[in-house]
């Protein structure tokens, strides 16, 4: 097949650093923490915020990279946001939204270095057709915590939200204690329940403290600026065409097997506003792709199935039954992007940065599917119901 053939070519560029990364700890729907054993594990392999800086700087030399500061976290870390390519087709993809979920950033570097100095027909190919935007690390303050929630307490989102003064706290807000962290003395956000559907949405104080199957409020900057990005680009090309989030997951078998999930794959994020389920997300049924998430994601599938290491083929469909309209996947499918999860097994707690070349690898393998399958149109040509054959994750 022309997808086979081309992943085959651009795996010798694209993926000539997929190299040594590990797993962290969240997923999107909150899972409760958990660890594979009682003892702490290496982290010293991941990508810092300073780290990321020097490699931002570096890309500034590139031939086709421009590099920006989309914003600035709570604590004034840079936001980075990097640009390659010119084609009409909008892709965004983000990673490390949770601290604690670092796989991503460095396949997401390690592909950036590749797309903005590699001259081969095939990366050409993919800047021709593609604006790719890469923000690498959402969650610098979190980054360096090396763990999910932001750094901020609701003293400050209240100084920035006076009319928030006496609001109880948002449902997301941690102040909680286990082996791991200690929110109570530092405070923070779920940054991936802080979005909304209505992109221009400003705090109300009736719409707290919400719960999960509600949005979220833009209170915190880390959502703000990937709100902002996402609506620039809607206004420059009409749409952001695909929007892939990088996360990680606990540890977990494909169903009815006893083969452990390498990552797990999913389109869906909240009911599908032209069904009876999602009547209250009608407002938003027309801009809603919710088939062309599936071919999406059934291209990452293919992809991660042309590799014939057996770990590259435990690829699993993430729980079905979401409805998540805070993360940034449910609020931007909602708003007519094509919306692709990748859950890598595994947190920092769980097992460090063992394994951490095959699932960068894995990374880079699924989400190259996607820029390809897009750039050459394969992607409208999957079969929506390919999608549910992809085998569940048992939980």
């Amino acid at each position: 097949m022309k997808l086979k053939r081309k992943v085959a070519l651009l795996s010798g560029t694209v993926l000539l650093s997929a190299g040594m990364l590990a797993p962290v700890h969240t997923s999107l729907p909150g899972k409760p923490l958990q660890a594979s054993a009682n003892q702490e594990y290496s982290v010293a392999g991941f990508i810092s915020h300073a780290e990321l800086v020097n490699q931002m700087d570096q890309l500034k030399n590139s031939k086709y990279a421009d590099v920006e500061v989309a914003g600035h976290s709570n604590h004034g870390r840079e936001i980075y946001k990097v640009t390659v390519g010119k084609g009409d087709k909008v892709v965004l993809i983000q990673s490390e939204i949770h601290g604690n979920e670092k796989v991503g950033t460095k396949a997401l570097l390690n592909m950036l270095q590749q797309l903005s100095q590699n001259d081969s027909p095939e990366i050409k190919k993919l800047r021709e057709e593609l604006t790719i935007v890469a923000m690498p690390m959402i969650n610098p303050d979190a980054t360096e915590l090396n763990r999910r929630g932001n750094e901020m307490t609701w003293e400050e989102v209240v100084s920035k939200f006076p009319e928030l003064e006496g609001v109880r706290p948002s449902w997301n807000y941690y102040t909680y204690v286990n082996r791991y962290w200690d929110y109570a003395s530092n405070p923070g956000f779920d940054v991936n329940r802080d979005f909304n559907p209505n992109l221009d949405y400003t705090p109300k104080r009736q719409d707290f403290p919400g719960n999960s199957a509600r949005p979220g409020w833009y209170i915190t900057p880390e959502a703000q600026t990937v709100r902002d990005v996402y609506k620039d680009l809607k206004k420059q090309f009409g749409n952001v065409d695909v929007f892939i989030d990088l996360h990680h997951q606990g540890e977990y078998v494909i169903k009815d097997t006893d083969d452990p999930v390498t990552l797990s794959l999913s389109g869906v994020f909240v009911p599908d506003p032209n069904t009876e389920e999602g009547a209250k997300y009608r407002e938003y049924a027309d801009q809603y792709q919710g088939d062309f998430s599936k071919q999406l994601n059934v291209a990452a599938y293919n992809a991660l199935q042309q590799i014939g290491n057996s770990p590259f083929k435990n690829i699993s469909l993430y729980p079905q039954d979401l409805d998540l309209p805070g993360t940034a996947l449910g609020s931007f499918a909602l708003n007519g992007s094509g919306a692709i999860l990748f859950e890598i097994t595994g947190q920092t707690q769980s097992y460090g940065q063992k394994r951490m070349g095959q699932l960068t690898k894995a990374v880079e393998t699924g989400v190259l599917g996607i820029l390809d399958s897009v750039a050459t149109g394969d992607v409208y040509e999957i079969d929506v119901e390919a999608y549910d054959e992809i085998p569940l994750t048992e939980r």
